[in-house]
């Protein structure tokens, strides 16, 4: 049996002989931390799918499911915790994924079931849960080598095979240094808004972090970084050969999911070149994310900037020059879009300016990426979400992953996604948000700044705001909460009470919400200390990483009780965290006033106020 610890770059699954088999894709770990030219898919065939029922009687339930077409493969009963309290449950396990969308409604439909759980989790995430594996990290092979496998086309002398014996291991292991290549195309367009089928690509940008940087086109030889091709087609295929011959672990773009990729396959199309950039030899696929289509390569991550940036700044608009100048306060190259073809067309100084520009741009994408991706790659080994789907989830949906890995561990039932009903239903619910002075004109002096630490967060941890410890027939029955507290009798105390809404929120046990954040800040104090000890440079950037993504991982978790979409989602978890954090800040700044500082604007929170001493 061979043993290879590898770096997992993705993850994916496909049908073989009728059964799905998980792809793991990475590389060869080299000591310097770096990955190797070296390849992996690992195949598992031993994975299946499963749900989970809530029936209202085991025995007939698993009568009613030998009657399915397809009957699945195993049921068994198992003890899990539904809203911390723990029962009886079935675990139904399916030959192929494709066989929960199929039944499920069946299932959910017969009279011996209440409900049905997790079958919305898609099979690759149910892996990554359940064994206990990150993407971007360290992971321990066990099988055998293997020459060959019907749905790996590559030919690439570096890739090898590996078809695990066992589920594969985590090991402990440092942040790993990745091969990263962005690009970028230049169109001409003489009538406005490029059109593929017309329009021909004159230049494609390339930058790298490990030496490449230039621009392919078929003008410009009198240009040091321009390499001179004699067509578009000899352009788009030397692009491709630049990506499969480099060893590239990620490919970084700016809007490439919504033109560069699509624009790049149209006009590929027309010659019949093949991006066959995928670690199996597969071409480009656009699978949805979203409300869009995602370029995608499997083994190579696609990165697009574009979203990353709406989610790690706050900005008025998200241009490249716009997002480049607040990340390093330096303006970038520009030329006007509908400039591009005069450029290209009356050659001279114009021409070389369109060339710089074209560098530029991947030039400045490369360096906004080793910026930022840092903090993306951390999440993705927090959340344990390929990067792939993580540079494209919303902050809130980063959160929701976190908690669903963490309900695997805790034991505990993933609530389900909202129906079309409870969707709409919620979406016309809101909760009013934090206290909000406006400041009193003028120009004031003397004045200090009151700050919440992690108010949020922290009302949450110490109201032991949860959904699982609200007072209510949450679980659709009567809920009885003296049971639940295991005490005979109840009374206010055994409560956190919100103001205004009166929410009451048990204070044991702790809620499942509080005790994942809790653990989060607790972890990032942690890392702050190491930070605070630490006189290796190198070191304290890793952790300073590190530590900003638990801190926005804590940060968005206090806003997604509100969301519509959220499996845990709670109208009164949510109004109760505001209406604390507002009673918070109007108490502070009436204790405040007692010593002489008047607020004079007041934000969610934290106030500035004017001190005062003529009094005192």
């Amino acid at each position: 049996m061979e043993s290879k610890n590898i770096i997992l770059l993705d993850i994916d699954y496909i049908t073989h002989e009728e059964k799905a088999v998980i792809r793991l894709f990475g590389k060869i770990k080299e000591e310097n931390g770096k990955t190797g030219e070296k390849k992996i898919i690992a195949l598992d065939e031993t994975f299946e799918p499963y749900i989970y029922l809530i029936t209202n009687n085991i025995e007939k339930c698993k009568e009613d499911l030998e009657k399915l077409t397809p009957m699945p493969e195993k049921v068994e009963k198992v003890r899990k915790k539904r809203f911390q309290i723990e029962g009886e449950f079935l675990k139904v396990t399916f030959k192929h994924p494709q066989d929960v969308p199929k039944l499920r409604e069946i299932i959910k439909d017969l009279e011996s079931v209440d409900d049905i759980r997790e079958h919305d989790i898609p099979f690759y995430r149910r892996y990554l849960i359940d064994n206990d594996i990150f993407p971007m990290s360290e992971i321990k092979l066990s099988g055998e080598l293997i020459n060959s496998f019907p749905t790996i086309k590559s030919k690439d002398s570096d890739l090898e095979i590996i078809k695990l014996e066992k589920p594969p291991e985590t090991v402990d292991s440092e942040f790993p240094s990745l091969r990263i290549l962005s690009f970028d195309l230049e169109v001409r367009n003489p009538d406005g808004m490029p059109n593929s089928k017309n329009d021909e690509i004159i230049m494609i940008g390339i930058s790298s972090n490990f030496g490449i940087e230039k621009v392919i086109s078929t003008k410009g030889k009198d240009l040091e970084f321009v390499e001179t091709v004699s067509s578009e087609k000899d352009m788009i295929k030397r692009f491709a050969n630049i990506v499969k011959s480099n060893n590239i672990d990620i490919i970084v773009g700016y809007n490439s999911d919504n033109f560069d990729f699509p624009y790049l396959k149209d006009r590929a199309g027309i010659y019949d070149i093949k991006l066959d950039f995928g670690m199996d030899g597969s071409d480009l696929k656009f699978l949805r994310r979203g409300y869009t289509n995602a370029a995608s390569f499997k083994g190579l991550i696609h990165v697009d900037l574009y979203l990353v940036m709406r989610r790690y700044i706050s900005l008025d608009r998200y241009t490249l020059e716009r997002v480049y100048f607040e990340l390093f306060g330096e303006e970038k190259i520009e030329v006007a879009g509908d400039r591009i073809y005069q450029f290209w067309d009356n050659g001279g100084e114009e021409l070389t300016n369109l060339f710089k520009y074209s560098l530029d741009d991947v030039v400045s994408t490369l360096k906004i990426a080793e910026e930022t991706l840092p903090l993306s790659l951390e999440l993705t080994r927090i959340v344990g979400q390929p990067l792939f789907d993580l540079t494209r989830m919303a902050t809130g949906q980063q959160a929701e992953w976190y908690l669903v890995r963490k309900a695997y561990e805790y034991n505990e039932l993933v609530p389900n996604k909202p129906t079309g009903g409870e969707f709409s239903s919620r979406k016309s619910e809101s909760a009013v948000g934090g206290y909000v002075k406006e400041p009193e004109k003028g120009l004031h002096d003397n004045l200090v700044q009151f700050d919440f630490r992690s108010l949020y967060p922290s009302i949450i941890i110490s109201k032991n705001v949860s959904p699982d410890v609200l007072l209510k027939s949450h679980l659709g029955e009567e809920y009885n909460i003296a049971n639940y507290l295991n005490k005979e009798d109840i009374n206010e105390n055994d409560f956190n009470i919100s103001p205004e809404y009166n929410n009451k929120f048990a204070k044991n046990p702790v809620g499942f919400i509080p005790s994942v954040i809790g653990n989060v800040i607790s972890e990032r104090l942690k890392i702050k200390k190491q930070m605070k000890e630490s006189n290796d440079e190198t070191e304290r950037r890793i952790l300073k990483v590190q530590q900003d993504a638990l801190k926005r991982l804590a940060n968005t978790m206090y806003g997604i009780y509100g969301f519509s979409r959220f499996r845990w989602y709670s109208m009164e978890c949510a109004e109760s965290i505001t209406a604390w954090g507002r009673d918070y800040i109007k108490e502070t700044m009436k204790k405040a006033e007692e010593y002489g500082f008047k607020a004079i604007y007041a934000d969610t929170d934290g106030f500035y106020a004017k001190y005062d001493h003529s009094d005192k």
